[in-house]
């Protein structure tokens, strides 16, 4: 028996960078002068002057994304090459109790920045497995997942498969760039009377302009 090939559909996944100090820096600055315009939740828009961050954290993203991957931008039905440009980007305050539940984007890719995560995910599961033990609950049925963000995908089994990030402060200044379709879960903290600060956006192509 001789093999011919072994097939692996699908083979997309996401991208974890750690941004430098300047480009956090640079977001910030960002952050601080944010348009007075409320979007979803305690959000803002943000502008991205001169093209600044684009140039200098997304579109290096996006040519990684290529290599390692796929480039997702060929699979839009469009007739016309066209370059990537970066659509919106906003900035989150989330407090105690807050989350966003299971959703994806508009756009090609997508991208979350945690600017300042005000609690650590262990702290804020202790509770639960507490209650889970005192309840006879397995560590498997678990539901340890306050303060935490998720992937959710199937695999091609249909089968349902999550990826966590138990964040706390380490995870600040970490970006993930993935597919704008990739659903994903903002789960909530309880322990911290701070704001939990993100920023996120999506980058689509500009069919005003030729690749």
């Amino acid at each position: 028996m001789k093999l011919n090939n072994a097939i692996k559909p699908n083979p997309i996944g996401w991208l974890d960078y750690k941004l430098s100090e300047k480009q956090m820096d640079y977001i910030w600055r960002c952050i601080g002068n944010k348009k007075q315009i409320n979007l979803v939740g305690d959000s803002y828009e943000l502008m991205d002057r001169g093209d600044w961050f684009f140039t200098n954290c997304l579109r290096p993203a996006i040519d990684t994304y290529s290599s390692e991957f796929i480039n997702l931008g060929r699979d839009v039905p469009i007739s016309s090459r066209h370059p990537y440009k970066l659509s919106n980007w906003w900035v989150s305050y989330q407090k105690k109790n807050e989350f966003f539940s299971n959703h994806n984007h508009m756009g090609v890719y997508s991208f979350v920045i945690w600017m300042k995560i005000p609690y650590s995910y262990k702290d804020q599961n202790i509770i639960s497995k507490l209650a889970d033990k005192v309840s006879g609950v397995s560590p498997s049925n678990s539901n340890t997942r306050s303060g935490c963000f998720q992937f959710s995908c199937q695999n091609i089994l249909g089968e349902f498969l999550n990826w966590e990030y138990n964040l706390d402060k380490t995870w600040e200044g970490h970006m993930l760039f993935f597919p704008s379709k990739l659903p994903h879960t903002v789960y909530p903290f309880y322990n911290s009377d701070e704001d939990r600060i993100s920023v996120a956006g999506n980058i689509i192509l500009d069919t005003s302009k030729s690749a």
